[in-house]
């Protein structure tokens, strides 16, 4: 296929504030090479990485971000059952999460989590749950998911839900804050498969690091609860097992930065498998309302 030249993936954070510890991006070069951690003097914030998405990439890339592109939709025929203003698919998904948060800094998501309707359909708290977070003919403790979130637990992983905004594994806000970068794309980037894969171009996908951990190596056969590489010896065994040669430093290391790094190199390793493209599962109103997971198979 040799689709893309270059393969970047973005850990990508939710939180308030400015700049994000939690953001980090890793270029790998189809060429061959270990990833390369796209370092700042200062952390990361949510508009820099849009710059980049918009100015700097190099043209036939493909990057991957770890959230959600969508809210489940598939289970109740949308995204917010019972309000008047839920929209029909992603694209008007994250035009109204824009609109909503267009007073919100830094492209938080305050604004959507808080507002009178959609606040209904999100867990904030341990003690605050909105109270249709849960469907009323199939209420679960865990609420909604998305067709391509049950697709990851055939690769081992356990997704949380994205109307979820309470605990460590939550992406609910990530998702949200990213829904809102994803509309300011819309012009310059295709969003995978929400827009069809065309022919040349950047090209996003919502990836799951946890799956790129997976593939590889990390958990094992079993797939056990590990999916984080802590230090660069551990990082540099994953990307051995890609394939992939290794990166320099010794000791700890972050796991926002060991993620964007291996699932750098992972994209790379599967980017020109078809399969990867056509996931069973996957139909055209799936693709336009939820969207897909990269590596969901």
């Amino acid at each position: 296929m040799d689709r893309f030249t270059h393969f970047l993936a973005i850990d990508w954070s939710g939180a308030k504030g400015e700049r994000q510890k939690g953001i980090a991006l890793s270029l790998a070069d189809a060429s061959g090479g270990p990833p390369v951690l796209i370092d700042r003097d200062t952390a990361w914030s949510r508009e820099e990485v849009l710059h980049i998405l918009r100015h700097e990439l190099p043209p036939d890339t493909l990057v991957g971000m770890d959230l959600g592109i969508a809210l489940p939709f598939a289970d109740a025929g949308a995204f917010f059952p019972g309000w008047d203003e839920s929209p029909d698919n992603a694209k008007e998904l994250w035009a109204l999460i824009d609109r909503i948060c267009a007073d919100d800094p830094y492209l938080e998501s305050g604004s959507f989590v808080t507002h009178p309707e959609a606040a209904r359909y999100f867990r904030h708290s341990r003690d605050h749950v909105g109270d249709r977070f849960h469907l009323p003919n199939a209420p679960t403790r865990e609420g909604r998911f998305r067709i391509a979130e049950q697709a990851q637990r055939n690769r081992n992983v356990r997704p949380v839900s994205n109307f979820n905004l309470v605990g460590a594994a939550q992406v609910g806000k990530s998702s949200l804050t990213g829904m809102r970068l994803l509309n300011r794309l819309r012009d310059r980037v295709s969003v995978w498969p929400i827009d069809p894969l065309p022919e040349g171009g950047p090209v996003v996908v919502e990836i799951y690091t946890s799956i790129a951990a997976r593939a590889s190596g990390v958990g094992g056969e079993t797939g056990g609860a590990k999916t984080k590489l802590r230090s660069y010896e551990e990082l540099n065994a994953a990307l051995d097992r890609l394939n992939t040669p290794p990166v320099a430093g010794a000791g700890p290391i972050d796991d926002h930065s060991s993620d964007a790094l291996v699932t750098a190199a992972w994209l790379r390793s599967v980017a020109e498998d078809p399969a990867h493209w056509n996931p069973e599962g996957l139909t055209a109103e799936i693709a336009r309302t939820e969207g897909w997971t990269f590596g969901a198979l």
